[in-house]
């Protein structure tokens, strides 16, 4: 079985018990591939724990969820050192952390210093506990989600935090025929719990690794590059996107390709992916609020702009 024929099974499995959500799935397939996380953000009851449930039984995954509150400690996250007095010294109870795939449901509901205890993580795969650093079991992959309605009681993502998420989605609600079908699935069953592993951690880690083999051609990286600039150089643009910006659109341009069944990146990927890698990294201007223009605007505008690399037989 290639590459393509695993990633495919995944979205089918998952397509099971996401019903119409087969573009937000490719999209977290690819965030996973890429080994990158995802910031989900809609209203509650469209399926956001369930795509990550769904997603984690589909690859055999370790998965733990934290439920974000204005209570929760960065030692309910990370774990916590305990004194063993047979042992006579201290012994480390690892925290929902340490899992493959973690839910992070409504990141925004805790205090800046327990969603700072997520950034280690989240960046270079490890986290210090008592000055002694730990790697999180790979692959690792953190999913949060938040609510954009409810504002009482929540604390607004730093964009420090805010950069370490590949992609920022929304699930958005089903049209009536999906909203039947969910109902008529779930009349007699739960379809989570009929959901079974159709790839095994090894061959994820396998599909990750595989990615880094997708070409990029020099005039991709340009055209990256030169779409990032315009994120910078913009009047209704305060802050624009960071080089970690350019990177995360590369890798995830990589994964895209390999899930679409090409082992080299073309514009299209660039372009598909570029609204949910920038929109999150980009400050707007109060003069871009006062005159209602949004980052999706921005970042379309931006597409129209920058010249699109044309002589495909180069990047093969």
């Amino acid at each position: 079985m290639n590459h393509t024929e695993k990633i495919n099974r995944i979205l089918t499995n998952i397509d099971q018990v996401m019903i119409g959500k087969r573009d937000i799935a490719e999209l977290c397939v690819t965030a996973l591939l890429a080994g990158g996380h995802v910031l989900l953000e809609d209203v509650p009851g469209v399926g956001k724990t369930m795509m990550v449930k769904a997603l984690a039984k589909s690859v055999g995954a370790d998965f733990k969820r934290i439920q974000f509150t204005p209570d929760l400690l960065p030692s309910d996250v990370l774990g916590v050192s305990i004194y063993n007095p047979k042992a006579m010294e201290f012994e480390f109870r690892p925290g929902p952390i340490m899992g493959n795939i973690i839910l992070a449901d409504e990141i925004n509901r805790t205090s800046p210093k327990t969603q700072s205890s997520l950034l280690e993580g989240m960046e270079e795969a490890s986290i210090t506990i008592d000055g002694v650093t730990m790697q999180i079991p790979q692959p690792f992959f953190v999913m949060a989600t938040q609510n954009p309605i409810e504002y009482e009681g929540t604390y607004p993502l730093p964009e420090a935090q805010l950069d370490r998420f590949l992609f920022k989605l929304k699930m958005g609600y089903p049209t009536k025929t999906e909203e039947m079908e969910v109902l008529e699935r779930a009349e007699k069953t739960v379809p989570i719990e009929q959901l079974k592993s159709v790839v095994s951690l090894e061959e994820l880690i396998e599909l990750q690794r595989a990615v880094t083999e997708v070409k990029v051609d020099d005039t991709i990286k340009s055209y990256i590059v030169d779409c990032v600039a315009q994120t910078r150089d913009n009047l209704y643009v305060y802050l624009g996107v960071s080089p970690r910006g350019s990177l995360a659109l590369m890798k995830a341009s990589q994964a895209f390709a390999m899930l679409k069944g090409r082992t080299y990146v073309v514009p299209d990927d660039v372009q598909y992916l570029a609204p949910f890698v920038f929109q999150h990294r980009m400050i707007l201007t109060p003069e871009a609020r006062y005159e209602g223009i949004s980052t999706t605007e921005i970042v379309d505008r931006i597409l129209m702009k920058v010249r699109v690399p044309v002589d495909k037989a180069t990047l093969r």
